[in-house]
């Protein structure tokens, strides 16, 4: 129940109307009480002088509470019930990850597939209306997770990304742009938008990326490209004769092609160098994405007033009934 009342200023008065009726009963009350004169008080001996005194107050309490009933009758308690309903222009947001072995390099703590798993997980929790997939890749796609809603699961699957098994090693950015239009192709969002993270050139695959851009476009999705990477080298595990050891190589990201896929479908694309830049391209996408809200809301009182009248009324009936009848005082 959600309790509101109609005039709540009504309730303020209830302290001091009551505060005015006690004094009223103790201050001028006094003079109604009759009295008898007795030539010996012998006749009062182990009488107890409180005995009886609650028949005294029992009345007065009965009718404070009654007037107090009252009031808050007066006062329109309502129960109201709200109804809201939400008309909501979805997005529905794939992201598309590469899972190459070059992701393991440490120039984002604690590497770079540790850190886009960890503001994939924090876009993901910000996009609470919106659908979001998964889908990973080497030198083949892989679908993780479709269109979801139940973005606790998704949450789930892309903590669980492991860099890509050996055999499947490679960049494949056009295939996976093809298998993330599959999966977009039949939605039926306002706005259908692809985010796909790389850190180097498309080297497998039969599809080339600007194709497949060009067959994005013609679906409606906007892809947003995202190259991560410090600029110059960065340290990479790298297997040796004597066992992995850390060694610098050359970042290489091909910048151009992944510019030229975002522009393709009215994208952008972002370059990430550390953990943070990454954060802040994503809230940067997810504003350029935000979803348009209309709420139309409903509000219904049902008028509560007639139980505290009832109880006002009946304590007051009852102070008179007792009043006149087993509490009478004779003069």
């Amino acid at each position: 129940m959600n309790l509101t009342f109609a005039q709540p200023w009504v309730l303020w008065l209830i302290l001091p109307v009551l505060a005015l009726l006690l004094y009223h009963y103790i201050a001028i009350g006094r003079k109604r009480i009759g009295t008898l004169r007795f030539s010996s008080f012998q006749l009062l001996q182990g009488i107890s002088i409180s005995e009886g005194t609650w028949k005294r107050y029992l009345p007065i309490a009965l009718r404070l509470m009654g007037i107090a009933l009252v009031l808050v009758a007066i006062a329109r308690p309502q129960d109201q019930n709200t109804q809201r309903t939400v008309h909501a222009e979805g997005v529905d947001i794939l992201l598309v990850l590469d899972i190459s072995s070059s992701m393991r390099a440490m120039d984002f703590k604690p590497n770079r597939l540790e850190a886009v798993k960890q503001v994939a997980q924090q876009f993901v929790a910000n996009q609470s209306a919106d659908r979001i997939g998964l889908v990973t890749f080497g030198a083949e796609s892989f679908l993780k997770c479709p269109l979801t809603t139940d973005l606790n699961r998704l949450q789930g699957f892309i903590k669980d990304i492991q860099i890509v098994p050996e055999k499947f090693d490679g960049t494949a950015i056009g295939l996976a742009i093809a298998s993330g239009i599959n999966r977009l192709r039949d939605s039926e969002a306002k706005s259908k938008v692809m985010i796909v993270l790389s850190d180097g050139k498309n080297n497998a695959g039969e599809l080339d990326p600007v194709t497949a851009a060009q067959m994005a476009q013609e679906y409606g999705i906007k892809i947003y490209a995202i190259g991560a990477g410090t600029k110059g080298q960065a340290l990479m595990p790298v297997k040796t004769p004597v066992g992995t050891q850390n060694m610098r190589v050359q970042v290489d990201i091909d910048e151009a092609t992944l510019e030229t896929i975002a522009q393709t479908t009215g994208g952008t694309y972002f370059r990430a160098t550390d953990e943070a830049s990454l954060a802040n391209i994503y809230q940067q996408i997810s504003e350029m994405e935000k979803t348009k809200y209309e709420v139309t809301e409903y509000v219904q009182y049902a008028e509560l007033f007639f139980w505290p009248l009832l109880a006002g009324l009946f304590l007051l009936s009852l102070e008179t009934l007792l009043d006149k009848t087993v509490f009478r005082r004779y003069p």
